[in-house]
C-alpha cells in the first residue's frame, strides 16, 4: 500500500483557498483514477485505487492543516506503510504560482501541516510535492494562504495543479528520482 496525502482544511469556507492546494490536487488524482475521496476513516476522507498495479490510498486529512500528521499516522500504523511509500502534497508560498517542486526529504519550511507530519512520523525523509501559491508582501500570511487564487493567476495555478497530479501518479510506477527529473523542470 502506498499513500498519497494532500494537505488542506475541511469545510466550505476553505474550499478553493491557496492553503487547500493539496486537497485540490487530490481531487484531480481521484478524478483521473475514477474514484471519489469520500470514505471517512483515520480522521480523513480516503479512497483506495490501483495505479499501475499498486494499491494506493488517496487521503485528505480532516484534522485541519496544523494537525495533518494525526490522520496520516493512523493510516500508516494500520496498514504498516513504510515512510518511502508516502507522498505528501501541499502549498508553498515561497514558490511562484504555477510552479511545482518535488523533493525526497527536507524540513517543513514553515508549513505547519508538514511540521505535524514530521512530528508524527519522526522523520523528514518522506517524498513531497509542493505547489507554488506565491505571496504578496502587502497581504498578511494568514489572509494570503486562506484567500482564493487571484483571477490573473488562475491559469498558472491550474497548470501547477495538473502537473502535481501527473507527477503524483507517475511517481507510483517510477522511481522518485525519475519523477523529480521529469517534473521539477516543468
Amino acid at each position: 500500500m502506498k499513500i498519497i496525502v494532500g494537505l488542506g482544511n475541511p469545510g466550505k469556507e476553505y474550499e478553493n483557498t491557496r492553503h487547500n492546494s493539496g486537497f485540490k490536487v487530490m481531487d484531480e488524482i481521484a478524478k483521473e483514477c475514477g474514484v471519489s475521496i469520500e470514505q471517512k476513516k483515520f480522521k480523513a476522507l480516503i479512497a483506495t485505487t490501483r495505479i499501475g498495479g499498486e494499491q494506493v490510498m488517496l487521503m485528505k486529512p480532516q484534522t485541519y492543516m496544523n494537525n495533518s500528521g494525526e490522520a496520516l499516522i493512523e493510516a500508516v500504523k494500520f496498514y504498516h506503510v513504510d515512510v518511502e511509500d508516502i507522498l505528501v502534497i501541499y502549498d508553498d508560498m515561497d514558490m511562484p504560482v504555477g510552479k511545482i517542486r518535488l523533493r525526497e526529504k527536507g524540513s517543513a519550511g514553515g508549513q505547519n501541516g508538514v511540521k505535524s507530519i514530521i512530528a508524527h512520523l519522526h522523520t523528514q525523509d518522506f517524498k513531497r510535492i509542493r505547489v507554488g501559491i506565491g505571496k504578496d508582501a502587502r497581504v498578511p500570511v494568514v489572509d494570503w494562504v486562506l484567500g482564493k487564487i487571484r483571477k490573473e493567476d488562475q491559469a498558472e495555478y491550474e497548470k501547477a495543479v495538473a502537473n502535481a497530479k501527473d507527477a503524483a501518479i507517475f511517481s507510483i510506477t517510477h522511481s522518485f528520482v525519475d519523477t523529480m527529473s521529469n517534473f521539477n523542470k516543468k
